[in-house]
């Protein structure tokens, strides 16, 4: 009997994930061009609000209009503090903690993802992959290397606290999404999520800016192809991407995904930034893409008994 964990049935899915963590391993790189010229808050702000000049448009062109009631606007309200969360946990955990430790911490999103998606779901039981996120977040210390236990940063506590807050608003995030769209596309819940997140995040410009204080004549070709990208890949494709994927296999299965974004970041720094790759980091590779492979066929394997 063919079941809804089949190759066929989850292709689009996989493609889907794996898209989503290939944009944002570039954004990554995106990113670090962006950050010069643009603030942080700025970068996130500007992001969002080029998404949806995007991503509206889209929808009334698919979708036309979809009628919401007070629930749904309240969970909408609700994802929308995730996606919120999310940015604002990790634009303040950076302040105080290297990036390359706060990779190694976002090394363990697939976990908390499975853990809280295990409880709250109950779709996939952690016993079934725990072995396949720790296989994968030993690829993740790989490829991060000794750089990140150098210049952990002035509050490592600190700051890995707020990145582990993020990685758990991002879990919530797409453990709730699941849910709504059982109602609503992907691309409606992307671009409702992002805009409350923008209704929120809007006036930390006040206190957090560059442009707006040096005016736009001072940012770079560079700057604003690397804003573009955030907005077009990163933001508008990317999230719906992924939300596409968590419709397709669930929160447990797809958050291991989430590790191939530091195996694309390599690809990108290779490419566009012509960063050295070695043995480490291929064997790095060779890891998080066994661990995502278990995750799957234990997962899979327990769907089926279950079917």
């Amino acid at each position: 009997m063919k079941t809804k964990s089949s190759g066929s049935s989850v292709f689009p899915a996989y493609a889907a994930l794996t898209t989503a963590a290939m944009v944002w391993g570039g954004s990554v790189v995106a990113q670090k061009v962006a950050l010069g010229p643009f603030s942080p808050v700025e970068t996130s702000v500007f992001r969002g609000l080029g998404a949806l000049m995007i991503l509206i448009p889209l929808w009334l062109w698919k979708e036309g209009s979809v009628s919401f009631s007070r629930r749904d606007w309240r969970n909408f309200f609700l994802l929308g503090l995730g996606v919120l969360g999310n940015h604002l946990f990790v634009l303040f955990g950076l302040q105080f903690i290297g990036a390359g430790a706060a990779g190694i911490i976002i090394g363990a999103s697939p976990a908390i993802t499975a853990f809280l998606s295990s409880l709250i779901l109950k779709d996939v039981p952690l016993r079934v992959i725990w072995f396949g996120c720790l296989v994968s977040f030993f690829g993740v210390l790989s490829i991060s290397g000794r750089e990140a236990v150098e210049g952990l940063g002035t509050n490592p506590w600190l700051g890995g606290s707020l990145v582990v807050c993020a990685l758990v608003s991002w879990a919530l995030y797409t453990i709730g999404c699941r849910k709504t769209m059982e109602r609503f596309s992907p691309l409606t819940v992307t671009w409702t999520t992002l805009l409350i997140s923008l209704i929120f995040e809007i006036p930390l410009l006040a206190m957090n800016y560059k442009v707006l204080g040096a005016g736009l004549a001072t940012v770079p070709v560079s700057g604003w192809l690397a804003l573009l990208y955030v907005m077009v890949f990163a933001t508008a494709l990317g999230q719906q991407a992924w939300l596409y994927g968590v419709k397709g296999i669930g929160p447990s299965r797809a958050g291991i995904f989430g590790n191939l974004i530091p195996v694309s970041a390599l690809f990108f720094s290779l490419v566009i930034l012509g960063e050295p790759v070695g043995m480490r980091e291929i064997s790095g590779i060779g890891l998080i893409l066994l661990g995502v492979w278990l995750v799957d066929r234990q997962s899979c394997a327990v769907l089926v008994k279950v079917t």
